[in-house]
């Protein structure tokens, strides 16, 4: 909404704005969950802290910026293109707050189509899984596990962006609202807060939701695959609204170090099985 009303009222730069509530939520939830953890047992050590810093230094230092001018280039213009010969009828674009509100959940509806399906693919072919698995061998939920994603995952993730707000044609204003709301939506599905889904969570991902999807039963895991949204887990008979856990984690469940989980993807079928 702030970056909505600012994109249209001009009464922030959108260069700064959009930054700031990209990264100053983490800090926030991150002392939300110490005064009001959902669970004692997945409050973090200071081990678990440096460890979270690594990969979100990892992820907005190094790896998105590179992953972000890839797609910038070769798939946006590739989408573009296909987008301009098939004489699509409109762009995402719009001048008022409610417009570009409106523009953005087109845009994140459809990037979140993409994104459910790949997803779901991952967790059901063994070539795919070993660049998610990493993201599944965590053992407590927090604000900063969201950003447990191994390097070469990156390209699947942007794959739903790039290819829906290319070939909708969405405008700056119209991607700044999206990378917050998707951002922020996802650092607080992995918050370990007692939050309850309530209306939002009808059509959004919750954190009710998505830590069910951490879980350590095989099954459990198998639902609610949405990113940001969880309608289209309703449609698709993959939504579960259980939200009770026994544990967190993937396999045995047990805690692996950095190295171990930047080797996964080169590892054997059985070794990943045996993690």
């Amino acid at each position: 909404m702030l970056v909505a009303s600012s994109a249209s009222s001009g009464w922030a730069d959108l260069s700064i704005l959009t930054p700031v509530l990209m990264f100053v939520p983490i800090p926030l939830l991150c002392i939300a969950e110490r005064l009001m953890p959902k669970r004692k047992d997945w409050l973090l050590d200071w081990k678990d802290l440096a460890e979270d810093l690594f990969w979100l230094a990892g992820t907005f230092l190094t790896w998105a910026p590179i992953y972000d001018q890839a797609y910038d280039t070769p798939i946006s213009n590739l989408f573009e293109s296909v987008r301009d010969a098939s004489g699509f009828p409109f762009r995402l674009e719009a001048e008022t707050t409610g417009g570009l509100l409106l523009a953005a959940f087109i845009a994140i509806f459809a990037a979140e189509f993409i994104g459910y399906w790949a997803h779901r693919l991952q967790h059901r072919f063994m070539f795919l899984w070993r660049i998610h698995a990493t993201h599944h061998h965590i053992t407590k939920m927090s604000v900063a596990r969201a950003e447990r994603t191994h390097p070469l995952e990156f390209l699947g993730l942007n794959l739903g962006s790039a290819v829906a707000l290319a070939f909708l044609g969405a405008s700056a204003e119209v991607v700044a609202v999206v990378v917050v709301f998707r951002l922020n939506t996802v650092h607080l599905c992995h918050s370990n807060l007692p939050l309850v889904s309530g209306v939002f969570g009808w059509l959004f991902n919750t954190p009710e939701w998505h830590q069910l999807h951490h879980s350590c039963i095989y099954k459990e895991s198998n639902t609610n695959f949405g990113s940001t949204v969880i309608i289209w887990d309703r449609l698709f008979g993959t939504f579960s609204g259980k939200n009770h856990i026994e544990r967190v984690g993937n396999g045995t469940g047990e805690k692996l170090s950095i190295v171990t989980q930047l080797l996964i993807p080169f590892k054997s079928d059985q070794a990943l099985r045996e993690l």
